[in-house]
């Protein structure tokens, strides 16, 4: 990484729980043809994919100006036509071999298999520069060397990526028309959005990509985005450098050829939180899937990467057999696969806790029906306020800013998805929070089961002591002795507000998938530090929260 800008707190892996060992072991077997080291089950796939198809590793796909991504091949002999699938890498060190396993399985299913590391990355030249124009070329030149490599005729083109690799896969589709399939993976739609949500810095992402970048190279333009979302400078310039990388700004071109794009997504992702990529999906027109996880950033896809059953990359496979596979007939194809697969639902949502999959035709209908809970004022002796089902006005309540509390985004970013995906939620001390330094409210015990199904919505009254102020609203389901789960956060960033003077503010919470058992309670909490977000102000101060007669503040929440 260059010597200049901020560096990383520490080196950090996007894939905390990856057996680099055991994809080294797999690409050492495919080149070798040596199985004795594998597990029974892993060392049938290698020969049944080298007998299928000629693996090369070490390959390099020139670029341009001198610089070639390292890469991976898997080429099938004789006529074909054999579909082409397109591989660029996340970002991570171990580049292209983190799919090693999965390109090995297109590769035994009939698909020509080019994987490759994105520039910057690994043995890759070049610098990193986060999706930009030099990334898209690199795809499109990618699939050119691909073409140039195979014999015979040739078939779809579909575009995969996990992580890093999803946002170029999307980009590469707006722009190279003959992709005709993408598979995106915990991926992005407007990286604006996942850098300054709400007008909040996403500060902890961003050290995050910088500790997983930390033996990449950075270039001179993507070391200052990133030390400007640090430093709280140059936001505007920034947001502009996002949109260019953003496939929500490309969509009209996806829209254009009606190009099919699967994505999946960590209900608590923290890299880039649900309602981006939502946004971007909601704004296709095309054939389309979103696929909801518990965990967080690539935790749902990692035992597919790692070779072991997961739904995530099975859908994968479906989605490209659907898109990418040739018949006579088009039309029945696709209809045996839909009746095969449930593929015409275009929402499927594993639910938060009791890991049940639903499955949804759209978005409306996996949406529920918004209802209001009302933000009263504490009663009397009381400290905490209620959500009612009535607005209660006239009220007001006061907190400090500058204090953190027990409200938090998470423990630690991607390592408490992963403990999510284990069944071990965080768990939240509910009595612990300071009442000075944070404004609460919370239901009655909830009479019924309640299905949350959508973005919950906030709107309130506030009004700040400072000019720029940031608070941070947590939705909590909190069991009879107080311990809560949380199900839904947004941060707010308030800029250039008159000091004391009440504002109305609407907020979207990121979107949830999540079941509130009968007898449990809803709690709001709004405090103003999360180690996740960076404050627009550092100096102390207070933050009212009021509900006027002629505007109650609300809480508005999609029941199923």
């Amino acid at each position: 990484m260059t010597s200049k800008g901020t560096q990383p707190d520490a080196v950090i892996s996007l894939y905390p729980e990856l057996d680099e060992g055991a994809l080294a072991q797999v690409v050492q077997a495919l080149r070798s043809g040596d199985t004795s080291q594998l597990s029974p089950a892993r060392a049938a796939e290698v020969s049944e994919a080298r007998a299928a198809a000629t693996f090369r590793d070490g390959v390099k796909v020139p670029v341009g100006e001198g610089v070639e991504l390292d890469a991976a091949l898997w080429l099938h002999k004789g006529e074909g036509p054999h579909p082409l699938i397109v591989m660029p890498s996340p970002w991570a060190k171990q580049g292209w071999t983190v799919y090693a396993v999965q390109a090995m399985r297109f590769a035994r299913r009939g698909y020509h298999v080019l994987a490759y590391t994105a520039r910057g990355f690994g043995e890759s030249g070049g610098e990193v520069e986060v999706a930009g124009e030099a990334d898209v070329t690199d795809g499109i030149k990618a699939l050119d060397h691909l073409i140039e490599q195979t014999s015979g005729a040739i078939g779809r083109v579909g575009f995969l990526g996990d992580s890093y690799g999803s946002g170029i896969s999307q980009l590469v589709a707006a722009e190279d028309p003959r992709v005709r399939a993408v598979v995106a993976l915990s991926t992005w739609g407007d990286l604006g959005e996942a850098f300054y949500e709400n007008g909040t810095r996403h500060v902890a992402a961003v050290r995050t990509l910088l500790g997983a970048a930390a033996t990449a190279r950075l270039s001179e333009r993507t070391q200052q985005a990133f030390d400007d979302v640090l430093a709280n400078e140059n936001v505007e310039e920034t947001l502009r450098w996002a949109a260019e990388r953003s496939p929500f700004h490309r969509v009209g071109k996806l829209n254009e050829r009606q190009v099919p794009v699967l994505f999946s997504q960590a209900w608590h992702e923290t890299l880039f939180p649900g309602n981006q990529t939502l946004k971007t999906f909601n704004a296709l027109s095309g054939p389309k899937r979103l696929l909801w996880s518990i965990g967080d950033h690539s935790g749902p896809e990692m035992t597919g990467i790692l070779g072991l059953p997961n739904r995530i990359w099975q859908e994968a496979h479906r989605w490209f057999d659907q898109h990418l596979l040739e018949a006579d007939d088009d039309e029945s194809a696709a209809a045996a696969f839909d009746e095969a697969s449930g593929a015409e639902d275009q929402v499927v949502s594993e639910i938060m806790w009791g890991r049940g999959l639903e499955s949804r035709p759209t978005w409306d209908a996996a949406t529920g029906t918004p209802e209001r809970f009302h933000l009263t004022g504490p009663a009397e002796g009381g400290k905490d306020g209620g959500l009612l089902d009535k607005p209660a006005n006239g009220w007001h309540t006061t907190f400090r800013t500058g204090t953190d509390t027990p409200a938090t985004v998470a423990d630690q970013i991607l390592v408490t998805g992963y403990a999510e995906l284990a069944g071990l939620p965080k768990a939240y001390r509910t009595g612990k929070i300071d009442r000075e330094a944070a404004g609460v409210w919370t239901t009655a015990p909830l009479p019924s089961r309640q299905l949350l199904r959508g973005v919950p919505r906030l709107r309130l009254t506030v009004a700040p002591s400072a000019a720029d102020s940031t608070f941070v609203a947590y939705l909590f389901d909190v069991n009879a002795l107080g311990i809560a789960r949380i199900i839904t956060h947004a941060p707010y960033t308030v800029l250039g507000a008159a000091p004391k003077e009440p504002a109305t503010v609407d907020i979207a919470l990121q979107v949830t998938g999540y079941d509130v058992k009968a007898g449990h309670r809803l709690m709001l909490v709004l405090d103003s530090v999360d180690p996740f977000y960076g404050p627009a102000a550092e100096t102390p101060g207070t933050i009212t929260v009021t509900s006027p007669d002629e505007d109650p503040s609300y809480l508005e929440i999609p029941l199923a």
